[in-house]
């Protein structure tokens, strides 16, 4: 589980094509300073195990089914990543309960400056538009933000300057691909109340 909350910008020191997968190898500092085999490490927001520890970097094998759903299919050497350490029992929950599951990949469609903030929006498929809700909780490449404008299809946040020099949000440019991953909370009750109302019939 995590926070939405992300410690650092990895680069991607090299990709190897396996055909239906891929071993990811991504340079850091503090995502691996107490890392050990088989840790979770968020990437984008994807939850990837840690396989392997090098001299500053670590690898993780990365299957077809998280390629077909995240926007880790196209990464390439060099690329910044958002990363993020599984949370720990004493570390405050500063964003929200973030599983790693991507749920869908959406585009960035616009981003308007201001002085003090950025207002991103963002294109997602129509399934999701369901969990949104003004002022409510969603993941952006693993960051955890809080929705301005809900939408059908599309929704908008406001960044701060910490979270667009931290994160890779400070560079997604219109048209760039984001993993998006809503609220499980919201899933959750839709399950409930589904259920509930399914017996009422």
């Amino acid at each position: 589980m995590f926070t939405g909350i992300v410690e650092e910008l990895g680069t991607v020191a090299a990709v190897e094509d396996q055909g239906d997968a891929l071993r990811l190898t991504i340079a850091c500092d503090v995502a691996i300073s107490d890392a050990g085999l088989g840790d979770s490490i968020a990437v984008n927001g994807c939850c990837l195990t840690v396989s392997e520890l090098g001299a500053g970097t670590w690898t993780a094998d990365v299957m077809a089914e998280t390629l077909a759903k995240t926007n880790l299919d196209k990464v390439a050497v060099g690329d910044r990543v958002n990363l993020e350490r599984a949370v720990t029992a004493d570390k405050r929950l500063g964003g929200h309960v973030v599983q790693g599951h991507v749920d869908a990949v959406g585009e960035v469609v616009a981003r308007t400056p201001s002085e003090h903030w950025e207002v991103v929006e963002i294109a997602m498929p129509t399934e999701l538009g369901k969990y949104l809700v003004d002022k409510g909780s969603i993941t952006v490449d693993g960051a955890s933000l809080t929705v301005v404008e809900a939408h059908d299809t599309t929704f908008t946040v406001s960044l701060i300057p910490e979270t667009l020099t931290r994160t890779t949000l400070g560079f997604r440019e219109p048209g760039s691909r984001v993993n998006l991953e809503v609220d499980v909370i919201a899933k959750h009750v839709e399950k409930l109340v589904r259920a509930y109302t399914s017996k009422e019939s």
